[in-house]
């Protein structure tokens, strides 16, 4: 007999339908194996997949497993907030009104539920490394790098290159070449390089942000990142830059993603809109 379980395929940073990034959510993965998991996730075929399961920590409303094609992630922000998007759709119990507290592992993260529904996820901490290599320029195809800023190595159990560029329009001209980028990456210790440039002064955001990594020998993309983007705010904390701003990512994808970054103290939120696509069962 078949087994069924709920299924949800949410867009994540998004105000509309296919503009953010997608995520696939297993609503209950209890008794699934690992290779199990690994195997749903390859074949959603999308940067990542969650799994949710009874949590372990007497802090945490649930437990969550997010796993890319390649293997399983300890945090990942999008997901972080596609699944605390579809178990609140679902009509998730909550310990506490206002905010869901997720298991992964990184160990707890709170998601913040703002009165008109949208998500934010407390930034985990992060260790900042400045980073140097003559890749750079070559990976990027690109010598307009902001040279008052230095690229960055930003662990946060997922780790991103950031790299300052003097414009949004420099960001948005970069065309890495796959080679050097998979040997920058390698050097660094990376998942990917976030290349991130100001808006203009007009503009309704003030960053532009891409998040470029190699897999399997080809250039992806990743549409709207979370985990990028709080690394960048940890990075903008670090420097002293702890006003509210909003960065603008998937333009070079046709995509319209917009992350929301608020400093609180020491807390750092990272928010967007999501809604839920695909709404239904997967069989098991």
């Amino acid at each position: 007999m078949t087994n069924t379980v709920a299924f949800k395929q949410v867009d994540v940073f998004a105000a509309a339908p296919f503009n953010g990034n997608p995520l696939a959510v297993i609503m209950d993965a209890q008794g699934l194996s690992d290779a199990q998991l690994a195997a749903i996730a390859r074949w959603t075929n999308l940067s990542e997949t969650t799994f949710v399961l009874p949590a372990s920590d007497a802090q945490a409303d649930y437990r969550v497993r997010i796993f890319t094609v390649d293997g399983e992630l300890p945090f990942a922000g999008h997901p972080t907030l596609g699944t605390a998007h579809a178990l609140l759709e679902a009509g998730w119990p909550l310990k506490t009104p206002g905010e869901m507290v997720q298991e992964c592992g990184v160990g707890i993260v709170k998601v913040k539920i703002a009165a008109d529904g949208a998500l934010a996820f407390a930034a985990p901490s992060a260790t900042l490394t400045p980073f140097s290599d003559a890749l750079l320029g070559n990976a990027l195809n690109s010598d307009a790098f902001d040279e008052t800023q230095s690229a960055t190595i930003a662990d946060m159990g997922i780790r991103w290159l950031l790299v300052p560029m003097r414009s949004a329009a420099d960001v948005l001209a970069i065309r890495p070449d796959v080679s050097d980028l998979a040997r920058l990456m390698k050097h660094a210790g990376v998942n990917g390089v976030m290349p991130f440039g100001p808006q203009p002064d007009d503009a309704a955001e003030q960053y532009e942000v891409r998040a470029l990594l190699v897999e399997n020998g080809s250039l992806t993309e990743d549409p709207v990142t979370g985990s990028a983007n709080a690394c960048l705010a940890r990075y903008c904390a670090a420097r002293g830059q702890q006003q509210d701003y909003v960065a603008h990512q998937g333009t070079a994808l046709q995509r319209n993603g917009r992350v929301q970054v608020s400093f609180a103290g020491e807390t750092i939120w990272i928010g967007g809109t999501t809604l839920t696509v695909v709404n239904g069962t997967i069989a098991l």
